[in-house]
C-alpha cells in the first residue's frame, strides 16, 4: 500500500527515525545446510588443498558454463591470479572503468602493469566502448569490464573492440554472480571472469574466489599460481605416494580452504532463488522511487538479467537543496545503513601520485559519484525492511526538495 510521507521533521534534525536499529547495505545467508556441509568437511581428512576444493571448481564451471574454474582466497586473488595468467608486465596497459573497487586496477599494478581508467556509461555506470577505443595504444594488451551493480557490460561491443586490437577481454563479475547478458550466463562472457565470495556478495564462502575460463592453460596457470608456484597439490602428492614437488615460477599463497568450497557448494545451489529475491526488492525500489523526480535509480538494460548485488540511485541534485552527503547522513540517521560505490579510482592518492591521475580525466564517472547513494539490498531483507529502506527516502527527499 502506498504511504504517503507528509513533511516531517528528520531524524538527524531530532525527529524520530524511520528504524530503531540499523539496516546493513548487504549481508550472507548461512542456512542450516551449509553449516552441515562446513562440518562434515571439518570432520574430514583435508581441511585444504583437498577434494571439496576440486568439486566445487567443477560445480562452478558448470553453472556459469565453462570448461574451467579455480577457486581462490578472495576476489583480489582472482583478479591478480587473471593477469599473472595473461602475462601482464611492465610496459603493457590495461583499461579498467575508475567506477569500481580499486582491486580491479590494484591487481594490474601487482604485477607490475599500468591501469587505464576508462569513463562510464551516464545512465548504466558500466564500462562505456566509445571510451575503451579511445584509451587502446599499442601498449595495451587487456580490458576489463565491471559489472557494475549486478549487471553485465555490453560484452558484444567490448568482444569486438578487444577481437580487432588482440587484446585478452576480462570480466570483473564480482558484483554479478547468477545474472545473465543475452540468455548467456554471466562466467561465460570473456576470456577469464572473475567472482567475488565476500560475505556482502550474492554467495558467500565467508572470504574467497573464483576465475573461470575456456583456457586451460592459463587455468593451469592460476593452480600453480594459488599454490607458492608449485606443479601438484599435497592432494596430488598423497595420492601418488610422492612427496617431490617443484616451484616452476614464483607464485602467492591464494589457496581457498576445503571448508570454504563446502560452503560455497552449498551456497551455490541456492543462489537462483536469492538472485531472484534481490531482483524483487529492485522492483519494489524501483516502484517506490518512479514518482519522486529527484531519485534516479541506475538504469537496466532488456538484454540482461541483473543480479544486484547493489542497488544505487542517482540524485537529480538540481532537485534538491542538499548535497550527496547531507542525503547520505540524513539516511543513516532514519536507520538506513547507506554506502557508496565508488570513489573513482584514479582519484585516490596512489594513483594520482605513481600515475599522474587527476579530475577531470573520466568526467562522466566523476560526476555520478558526486550522484550516487548505495541503498540495502539482500536475500534476508523483509517486505518491512524494504518498505523502511523506500518510506525513509520518501521522507528525506521531501524534505530536501526545492
Amino acid at each position: 500500500m502506498e504511504h504517503v510521507v507528509e513533511t516531517e521533521e528528520l531524524a538527524i534534525d531530532g525527529g524520530t527515525p524511520v528504524r530503531d536499529e540499523t539496516l546493513a547495505y548487504g549481508g550472507q545467508t548461512i542456512e542450516e545446510e551449509d553449516v552441515e556441509a562446513v562440518a562434515e568437511t571439518l570432520r574430514s581428512d583435508w581441511l585444504t588443498t583437498g577434494p571439496t576444493v576440486e568439486a566445487f571448481e567443477e560445480e562452478f564451471a558448470d553453472f556459469v558454463g565453462t570448461e574451467e574454474a579455480v577457486a581462490v582466497s578472495n576476489g583480489t586473488a582472482a583478479l591478480h591470479a587473471a593477469m599473472h595468467a595473461i602475462g601482464i608486465g611492465p610496459g603493457d596497459e590495461v583499461i579498467v572503468p575508475t567506477l569500481t573497487f580499486a582491486a580491479t586496477a590494484n591487481s594490474v599494478v601487482f604485477e607490475g602493469g599500468t591501469p587505464v581508467f576508462a569513463d562510464v556509461d551516464p545512465e548504466t555506470l558500466l564500462l562505456d566502448p566509445q571510451s575503451v577505443k579511445e584509451r587502446i595504444t599499442e601498449d595495451t594488451k587487456a580490458v576489463v569490464g565491471v559489472d557494475y551493480v549486478g549487471q553485465p557490460c555490453r560484452y558484444d561491443a567490448l568482444r569486438e573492440i578487444s577481437d580487432a586490437h588482440d587484446l585478452v577481454l576480462l570480466d570483473d563479475a564480482c558484483h554479478a554472480t547468477g545474472g545473465t547478458y543475452k540468455g548467456k550466463p554471466v562466467g561465460s562472457l570473456a576470456d577469464l571472469n572473475t567472482f567475488s565470495f565476500h560475505p556482502v556478495k550474492n554467495m558467500t564462502t565467508g572470504e574467497g574466489g573464483i576465475v573461470t575460463t575456456n583456457n586451460s592453460e592459463w587455468a593451469d596457470q592460476m593452480r600453480r599460481f594459488r599454490n607458492h608456484g608449485i606443479t601438484s597439490t599435497h592432494h596430488e602428492r598423497a595420492e601418488k605416494g610422492s612427496w617431490y614437488y617443484e616451484v616452476a615460477n614464483p607464485g602467492r599463497n591464494y589457496r581457498l580452504t576445503d571448508f570454504q568450497c563446502a560452503l560455497g557448494i552449498s551456497q551455490l545451489q541456492k543462489l537462483p532463488g536469492w538472485v531472484e529475491r534481490r531482483r524483487e526488492t529492485a522492483h519494489a525500489y524501483d516502484e517506490a522511487f518512479a514518482p519522486i523526480e529527484a531519485v534516479e535509480p541506475v538504469t537496466q538494460r532488456d538484454d540482461s538479467i541483473c543480479a544486484y548485488h547493489l542497488y544505487v540511485i542517482q540524485l537529480e541534485l538540481n532537485q534538491l537543496r542538499g548535497d550527496r552527503e547531507q542525503i547520505f547522513n540524513a539516511l543513516q540517521a532514519e536507520g538506513i545503513g547507506v554506502n557508496v560505490h565508488y570513489i573513482p579510482v584514479h582519484y585516490h592518492p596512489y594513483y594520482r601520485d605513481y600515475f599522474g591521475t587527476e579530475e577531470g580525466l573520466c568526467p562522466t564517472a566523476e560526476a555520478a559519484y558526486e550522484r550516487i547513494i548505495t541503498l540495502p539490498v539482500f536475500p534476508r531483507m523483509t517486505d518491512e525492511d524494504i518498505e523502511d529502506v523506500s518510506e525513509a527516502v520518501r521522507k528525506v527527499v521531501n524534505v530536501y526538495e526545492h
